[in-house]
């Protein structure tokens, strides 16, 4: 279905996707990266499997697909980036437009260390590919995964390649660019991510890491010796689940608020969140289904860590029949995965140039591709050059960048958005709700307004402030 030109409301008109199946493919491929198919497993891993997964899909349901359809509704209500959006629509005096700043900040930071880990998975497919790990152990397919990491040189490179796909793409536009290339990769990602899945659930001894991951085990989430020690357990993995929830839909930049600017109005928006947040889980869910029946098939444990991904697995392709096409299948899609967040975040970023500037399109790929590519070095030279450098209790200049923007950037923002619809003082709730609820699909429950007005809030406070916590431990001895 051809979506008309919707007018600005400034009464100049705003390009919009060509079909409804674009919006859906595009925002799930925002939400859908390295959340889903790199972060998701190994802290499932950690944290005792099913049961983690239980506990993260509700505080993904009570938390992130509200301010997900908020985001929605600031974004086609004004028909502008977040660089306008609370312009538009925010009352006469008031400061709710500040945030845009820190909208765009997030938005580079982001990109700064996520073009970086997007370069290794894009290394990966020709490593895989090309037979660099065949027949190597774990120990060694570590050595080359550090080897890469040490040469600054290879790493400028994959992260060029991943820059200039992200500038090609929207350099042709929403329609021409952005929506025609993420529509094919994310059906490509949709079909690879069956196929490996098929594969993995049909390995002798996969049936252990079907029921790790899905036959909950609650008691895993309370181990421990003694009350306080299971008390502390419980505490870490909620933190985790609800950081987690957050992470995997990218809401609180303003990621969201362009996509819902460039639809029209014969949707409801929360039914668009609930098929958006329904893909984006069931990839993290699949992607579980594929590594852990293949760890447990080859007895590998699956609390492995962040290093499940790039030196667990290659050794556990390694074992299977035809590993290297396996291993090179995974690869690329968990390539695909974090291209279309790459795209999908730097449309933002070209969209608001745009509205806050006045740029080109052709001006604002150019100076924010540059910008993107420059800002992107520290990153890198942390790994090699700078791997002298370390924030106590946070770690590297990508843990650094991880930390502001996940810890911080992403709760403040998740915050405003939430406050900015249910306030007085901001858009209020009643304009929220006529606007989420124009048009054909799920409403938002109007019932929620005292939970979302304290409820929430409340949780997000207890996020940052829990992710503040061991950091300021670490500073104060």
């Amino acid at each position: 279905m051809t979506r008309r030109r919707v007018g600005n409301v400034d009464g100049t008109q705003r390009e919009q996707f060509g079909s409804r199946l674009g919006f859906i493919l595009i925002s799930a491929g925002c939400a859908i990266g390295l959340g889903n198919v790199w972060r998701f497993p190994y802290i499932t891993g950690q944290y005792g499997g099913a049961a983690f997964v239980v506990m993260y899909v509700l505080f993904l349901i009570m938390l992130s697909l509200p301010i997900m359809a908020m985001e929605f509704a600031v974004g086609r209500a004004s028909q502008k980036s977040t660089a306008r959006s609370f312009d538009a629509l925010e009352p006469a005096g008031s400061a709710w437009h500040r945030f845009k700043w820190v909208s765009i900040v997030g938005f580079y930071l982001l990109m700064m260390f996520y073009s970086t880990v997007a370069g290794w998975m894009v290394a990966y497919i020709f490593k895989s590919g090309s037979g660099a790990f065949a027949g190597q152990s774990a120990e060694a397919v570590g050595d080359v995964f550090n080897a890469m990491l040490a040469n600054p040189v290879e790493l400028v490179f994959w992260t060029l390649v991943v820059v200039a796909i992200g500038v090609a793409c929207t350099a042709g536009g929403l329609r021409g660019g952005v929506e025609r290339v993420t529509k094919v990769m994310m059906v490509a990602l949709l079909v690879v991510l069956a196929v490996l899945c098929v594969r993995a659930v049909t390995l002798p001894g996969a049936e252990a890491g079907l029921e790790f991951y899905l036959v909950p085990d609650f008691g895993k989430l309370f181990s421990g010796d003694t009350a306080p020690e299971r008390f502390s357990t419980f505490i870490q993995a909620a933190y985790a689940a609800l950081g987690q929830a957050f992470f995997t839909l990218s809401v609180g930049l303003g990621s969201m608020s362009i996509f819902g600017s460039y639809i029209g109005k014969d949707r409801s928006l929360f039914g668009e969140a609930l098929r958006i947040g329904g893909l984006d889980t069931a990839v993290a869910l699949v992607a579980g289904l594929i590594i852990f029946p293949a760890c447990f098939a080859f007895g590998v444990t699956p609390d492995s860590g962040p290093g499940l991904v790039f030196v667990t697995l290659p050794g556990v392709f390694n074992q299977m029949w035809g590993g290297q096409l396996w291993g090179t299948l995974f690869f690329l899609f968990m390539s695909f995965a974090a291209l279309s967040s790459v795209i999908a975040v730097f449309e933002n970023i070209m969209g608001f140039s745009i509205d806050q500037w006045g740029f080109s399109r052709r001006r604002a790929v150019i100076v924010n591709g540059i910008a993107l590519f420059v800002l992107s070095v520290p990153c890198i030279l942390g790994f090699n050059l700078w791997s002298g450098f370390e924030v106590p209790g946070i770690g590297n200049v990508q843990s650094l960048e991880d930390f502001l923007l996940s810890n911080n950037i992403l709760l403040v923002g998740a915050l405003v958005f939430l406050l900015f619809c249910v306030s007085k003082r901001g858009w209020g709730w009643e304009s929220f709700i006529a606007e989420a609820d124009t048009g054909e699909g799920a409403r938002f429950p109007k019932a929620a307004y005292a939970y979302m007005k304290f409820v929430v809030p409340a949780l997000i406070v207890v996020v940052f402030v829990a992710g503040w916590i061991p950091v300021l431990a670490t500073w104060t001895g």
